[in-house]
């Protein structure tokens, strides 16, 4: 009877350690880069969860969308879950090609990026959505921060400097003014649909807040990869970036590190997505609707087993 139970505890034990090692460095937080947008959080806090789930500790770290991609060089950082590939900066490309970083698959999003305006602008400024009906309506754009010039309400200011680029390519007569935060740029939108004021923004899809404000989108010349090279591609022979924004695809991200030391949880992130319908819906309830993020994305997890389960199910293997 003491050798059967001796023999179980030790099977046991070793049936353990061989989990541990599938899991790997289970005593480490994976430490998961926090950006500035809501999208990326609920995404972020999902793929927590099930981390969680499988054995792992899990660490948010508040990273700038840019910058994040050093950390994540350097093995300080471990996964970002949502970058957009048309707006990385340098850094990213940098440490891809360093072999610092590995791209492990799209989030699964349907994604777009560019100039919006609420559809009251239209009358506003005739010859919309078209971008060269800008050049006629800057004195109606323009405000006392930019008399003459029209204003364009930019990203934050850590978001990188794509509007003022677009400005100066397409030799628009505005300047690009940041917004303090992904929330002013919603209130301000939502601000000037209500009292119809004018308002031209750089914005992106999927957001909660199309199902509020009825938006048009500046149709810009179509992105080519001269257009941020060549300054002969496009309508202005004198600068680059004359075009819109490339068409924004987004992955997950990963320290070229992470697959050793936490194999099972590599492979879990390697397949979790999230739909974009799912993602605008848990948007609406944080941003809108006052609900704690950590609340809206634990219901998702419980109403969803259906969906990952599976991906835990065969990182274990």
């Amino acid at each position: 009877m003491k050798k059967l139970l001796f023999s179980a505890v030790v099977a046991g034990s070793l049936a353990t350690s061989a989990i541990a090692a599938e899991l790997g460095a289970v005593d480490e937080p994976i430490k998961l880069a926090i950006n500035e947008w809501t999208g990326q959080h609920i995404t972020t806090h999902i793929a927590g969860d099930l981390l969680e789930k499988l054995g792992y500790k899990v660490e948010y770290v508040t990273a700038g969308n840019y910058p994040q991609h050093t950390a994540l060089g350097e093995g300080e950082l471990h996964a970002s879950l949502e970058v957009w590939t048309n707006n990385t900066g340098d850094i990213y490309p940098k440490m891809k090609a360093a072999g610092k970083i590995v791209d492990i698959g799209p989030v699964g999003l349907v994604a777009r990026e560019g100039w919006v305006y609420p559809k009251h602008m239209e009358s506003v400024c005739p010859g919309l959505p078209d971008w060269k009906a800008l050049k006629d309506c800057q004195g109606k754009l323009a405000t006392g921060e930019t008399f003459p010039e029209g204003r364009i309400l930019a990203y934050p200011a850590d978001w990188g400097t794509r509007s003022a680029d677009m400005i100066k390519g397409l030799a628009l007569p505005y300047k690009a003014i940041p917004a303090g935060s992904e929330g002013a740029l919603v209130a301000e939108l939502k601000a000037s649909a209500t009292a119809k004021t004018p308002l031209v923004m750089m914005f992106w899809a999927p957001h909660w807040v199309f199902a509020d404000v009825d938006v048009g989108w500046v149709k810009m010349p179509a992105y080519d990869d001269a257009c941020a090279t060549d300054p002969s591609w496009g309508p202005n022979p004198n600068e680059v970036n004359d075009c819109g924004v490339a068409a924004p695809e987004t992955l997950k991200v990963a320290w070229s590190g992470f697959e050793k030391k936490w194999p099972a949880a590599f492979k879990l992130l390697q397949a979790y997505q999230i739909k974009t319908a799912d993602q605008e819906a848990m948007m609406k309830k944080v941003d809108q609707g006052g609900e704690a993020l950590e609340a809206v994305t634990a219901a998702w997890v419980d109403a969803n087993e259906a969906v990952w389960s599976p991906w835990v199910a065969a990182a274990k293997n």
